[in-house]
C-alpha cells in the first residue's frame, strides 16, 4: 500500500520535469501528503497545469462519497476488474509527482522507512482519478494511487508498494487509449535505482510536516 508520500520540492521543479504549469502561491510543499487532502496531480485532460484533486477515489456513481478514505489506493491485480477502478483506469489516469513515500515495517513498534530515489530525483507514481457530482451539482474530483507487488528492496519492509513509472512511459500513461497496452507496466519499479532508509514515528500523524519527518533515525524496538 501507499498511505503518506512527500513531495516536498517547489512548484518550479515540478513545471520543470513534467512540463507542467505550476504557481507556488496555490501549491505548498509537504513531507506528510496524506489521504483526504487536495494534493496536486497530473491529469491525462490537462496534462499541462496542475490539477488539485482530493487523495481517495470518489467513483462517478457512488451514492455514498464518504467511503473515498478506503480507495487512496488501487491494487494492478484487480484494477481492469473492480467496479471502482475499471472505468478510471480505461479513461482516466494520472501522475502523481512525488519525491520519496513511506511504509511501515510490521513489529513491536512500527517503524516507518522513507523510500525514494537514490538520485533524490522527483519521480511519477501511476494513479486513477474521476468526479463525483451531488445533488446539488457541487463537484470533487479525486484520485487514487496504484499499487503492486514489492521490488526486492521494498519485500522485507512490506509487500506491497506504490507503481512508479519510469520516465519514458510516463506519457503513454496519460495518452494511450489502448489500456491493454498499459497493462504490462503494472509492475514494481527497480530495486536498483531506489533507496530507503527508517524515519521518526512522527510521520505517522498527518499533522507533522517538517523536514525532520525525513531525517534517518535508529530503528526502533528491534535489531536490523
Amino acid at each position: 500500500m501507499c498511505g503518506r508520500f512527500q513531495l516536498s520540492v517547489k512548484g518550479k521543479e515540478i513545471s520543470e520535469r513534467f512540463n507542467t504549469e505550476v504557481f507556488d502561491e496555490i501549491h505548498k510543499p509537504s513531507f506528510n501528503c496524506a489521504p483526504t487532502q487536495i494534493l496536486p496531480v497530473i491529469t491525462d485532460v490537462n496534462p499541462h497545469k496542475i490539477s488539485f484533486l482530493q487523495w481517495g477515489l470518489v467513483p462517478s456513481w457512488t451514492m455514498d462519497p464518504s467511503n473515498s478514505g478506503k480507495n487512496f489506493n488501487s491494487r494492478a491485480e484487480s484494477i481492469i476488474e473492480k467496479p471502482s477502478f475499471r472505468e478510471a483506469f480505461k479513461r482516466q489516469r494520472c501522475l502523481i509527482p512525488a519525491n520519496g513515500f513511506y511504509e511501515w515495517k510490521a513489529g513491536a513498534i512500527k517503524q516507518p522507512y522513507r523510500f525514494y530515489l537514490k538520485k533524490e530525483e522527483i519521480f511519477a507514481m501511476a494513479g486513477i482519478w474521476d468526479t463525483w457530482q451531488s445533488a446539488d451539482g457541487s463537484r470533487l474530483q479525486s484520485f487514487s494511487i496504484i499499487t503492486t507487488q514489492a521490488n526486492s528492496l521494498m519485500a522485507p519492509i512490506h509487500q506491497r508498494m506504490p507503481l512508479i513509472l519510469p520516465k519514458e512511459i510516463e506519457t503513454k500513461w496519460l495518452y494511450t487509449t489502448d489500456y491493454k497496452q498499459l497493462i504490462e507496466y503494472l509492475k514494481p519499479y527497480t530495486a536498483e535505482e531506489m533507496a530507503c532508509y527508517p524515519v521518526s514515528t512522527r510521520v505517522n500523524s498527518m499533522k507533522n510536516d517538517d523536514e525532520n519527518l525525513i531525517k534517518e533515525v535508529a530503528v526502533q524496538g528491534e535489531l536490523f
